[in-house]
């Protein structure tokens, strides 16, 4: 299996890899895990991931690399030795969940944090200052190597204290209507609404009719939460393959005394319902890239999770080719709302 270059940058440097309990966070879908295991024969390893889709994964390699695999919005609760950390390209979260790892250490801890050049890695440096002494131990690959030492614990960790709360108002066919949303650090635009989404409100269907929705990519579960307030008989669902946006679509309806159903999945193989409308601001992103893949494997199925003359409605932005992905998986589309940025879609 191929390793990522973060994962060869830290094979650089295996006496660095040793310790008796050693938590991987955020790790890529590699042979990374294995080789740490090669390294760490009697080690007690955890792997742990805010994406389900790296949990899959981890799932199905149980065999090879014998670790612990969570994933969650929050860090087992465990103390470890060795912590090595895959820097995210959200800095707000970077932020959280470094604090998280200073609740989940030993006194002597040693901390490695790998990422790409590209990505933000060197702002670990101005992150940790005051909170840790270290250096940056390799560079190569477009990646940069750091380890940390005489870490500055954390006596606990409150993720409600990374919340960012904030009160929204919409026009849903032709009802003003109100939500509290609250939303975390690397959830998608946290603390504010993105203009996609915003489109994608505005010009919401009727769902007088309609009696189930799935929103899918729920990030904060905006789309959710306004469809369940305006149209309060629809029996609702929302997923998202990051824990920390499921958890964050929990808090969310809980702030409007509304309830659905929250489910962590990688695209839609946990959910084994129908509904008569699938309502997404998809992702397009995987790391630093625009992937076609994850919304490719999206429309492919979500034919089969709509109920007879069901509709599949989204928006994205104007440049991706997602009006020909439509064409190849529904015979007619319609484009509802378009602006020099944002275009929503409709399957019917």
């Amino acid at each position: 299996m191929v390793l990522s270059n973060p994962s060869q940058i830290l094979l650089r440097s295996p006496e660095l890899l040793v310790a008796q309990t050693i938590l991987v966070v955020n790790f890529n879908c590699d042979g990374f895990a294995s080789e740490l295991r090669e390294l760490n024969p009697t080690a007690d390893i955890h792997l742990f991931s805010y994406n389900q889709a790296n949990g899959d994964f981890a799932q199905r390699q149980a065999q090879q690399h014998q670790a612990q695999t969570l994933v969650s919005h929050e860090l087992p609760k465990h103390r470890f030795d060795l912590v090595i950390y895959y820097y995210p390209k959200a800095k707000a979260e970077a932020l959280m969940t470094l604090d998280n790892i200073r609740a989940c250490i030993n006194d002597d801890a040693q901390l490695l944090v790998v990422g790409e050049k590209k990505g933000g890695v060197k702002s670990i440096d101005k992150q940790l200052k005051g909170l840790a002494h270290g250096h940056k131990v390799d560079s190569a690959k477009h990646c940069q190597l750091y380890q940390y030492s005489d870490i500055t614990p954390l006596p606990e960790f409150d993720i409600s204290r990374y919340e960012k709360r904030f009160c929204l108002t919409r026009s849903i066919v032709g009802e003003q209507v109100s939500c509290d949303i609250v939303s975390l650090p690397g959830v998608f635009n946290h603390g504010q609404l993105d203009d996609g989404t915003a489109l994608l409100l505005d010009n919401l269907p009727d769902l007088t009719n309609t009696q189930s929705l799935l929103d899918f990519g729920c990030g904060a579960g905006v789309i959710i939460s306004f469809c369940l307030k305006r149209f309060a008989h629809i029996k609702g669902s929302a997923l998202d393959v990051n824990a920390l946006a499921a958890y964050a679509s929990e808090q969310t309806l809980r702030a409007n005394d509304l309830h659905g159903n929250i489910v962590l999945s990688d695209g839609l193989t946990n959910i084994n319902e129908r509904f008569d409308i699938i309502v997404s601001n998809p992702p397009f992103h995987t790391g630093l890239k625009t992937d076609y893949d994850i919304t490719a494997r999206f429309f492919a199925s979500a034919k089969a999770h709509l109920n007879k003359g069901g509709a599949l409605t989204l928006v994205a932005n104007s440049f991706l080719a997602y009006s020909e992905q439509l064409q190849q998986q529904f015979n007619t589309h319609q484009t509802i709302a378009k602006t020099k940025r944002f275009a929503v879609y409709q399957n019917q």
